[in-house]
């Protein structure tokens, strides 16, 4: 949330300097406030499960957040109960006239397909090309991560010799970015996939920066430089023992899974990890939620996805 100062306060500026939102007295008076609408789309099978990670990072927050889940109409999901999609879920259709301050796209477990080969390919096109006229911010993650760099900037996945998984060390690559506000230099960030996007083909792009990323696999989170988009080829939303759960999975489906990299003590599927992402995933979210959605989003929903922002906004600035 903003720091209220007094109008005329020397500090204001050095303050807005760091990036840091600073809100006079005047505004404040003069302040409106909505809650915030976030859609999330839901592509994995573990619906309950990836719902309920999102929702506890978004709920960890002072703002009032109305949360929509969406589904893909054109995929049948098979480890969910049907009355659970109908009595939680929307389909595209239901929604595409309405305006949102946020949208996620979550992960999913078809990364090892083709992009065009994806059963809901053509629907999750015309959602990525619907939120650039009618959310103001969009968070992908994972394979939506991914998704997102093809659909939107041409960029393609490619194939890794082996699984990303496990819990990795990671370094900031724009510090100042408001989106890592909190961050340490160096912080541990969950991967759980079977492909990447390579650092040099998001460095062709001059629309696009890069935040973070590991030595040891690659890129984690890329941003537009309008803070329109944000890329994260992590699960930053992962509970201590999903890991594990997918990494039992796979044993008992005789694939011979490698076993996550730094997650287990001593590398011991035997022992129970510990959690060393809580904290830094909870800031991505929140910051993502403050800076990039909560202080720039229009105040009137009706304007969200316009390319200018409406003067009774209760943003301060948009942030870089």
């Amino acid at each position: 949330m903003p720091i209220r100062i007094p109008d005329a306060l020397p500090a204001t500026a050095a303050l807005e300097a760091e990036n840091i939102f600073v809100m006079t007295e005047y505004r404040a008076i003069h302040q409106d406030i909505r809650p915030l609408r976030v859609l999330i789309l839901n592509l994995m099978p573990t619906k309950i499960a990836t719902e309920t990670q999102i929702m506890r990072k978004l709920s960890n927050t002072p703002l009032q957040i109305e949360v929509e889940l969406l589904r893909t109409a054109s995929h049948e999901a098979a480890h969910v109960s049907a009355s659970h999609l109908e009595t939680f879920y929307r389909t595209f259709d239901e929604i595409a006239h309405e305006r949102f301050d946020g949208l996620i796209i979550t992960g999913a477990p078809v990364e090892e397909m083709p992009f065009e080969e994806v059963d809901y390919w053509d629907e999750l096109c015309r959602i990525m090309s619907w939120s650039t006229t009618h959310v103001h911010s969009t968070l992908h993650i994972c394979w939506g991560a991914q998704a997102g760099l093809y659909f939107h900037y041409g960029i393609n996945k490619h194939p890794l010799p082996h699984k990303a998984s496990g819990v990795f060390e990671h370094r900031l690559v724009k510090p100042s970015s408001p989106l890592v506000r909190g961050l340490d230099d160096r912080f541990y960030a969950v991967h759980s996939r079977n492909t990447e996007v390579r650092a040099e083909d998001v460095a062709r792009v001059p629309e696009l920066e890069v935040i973070a990323a590991s030595d040891e696999v690659g890129l984690y989170i890329v941003k537009s430089t309008d803070s329109r988009r944000f890329f994260i080829f992590g699960h930053p939303e992962y509970d201590t023992d999903t890991l594990a759960l997918e990494y039992e999975r796979d044993v008992a489906r005789g694939l011979n899974p490698q076993v996550p990299a730094h997650y287990f003590p001593d590398d011991d599927p035997a022992r129970p990890p510990l959690n060393t992402w809580r904290a830094q995933a909870q800031l991505i979210y929140t910051n993502w939620l403050n800076y990039y959605v909560y202080q720039t989003t229009p105040y009137d929903i009706r304007t969200v996805g316009s390319s200018s922002t409406p003067s009774h906004s209760p943003i301060a600035r948009p942030h870089a």
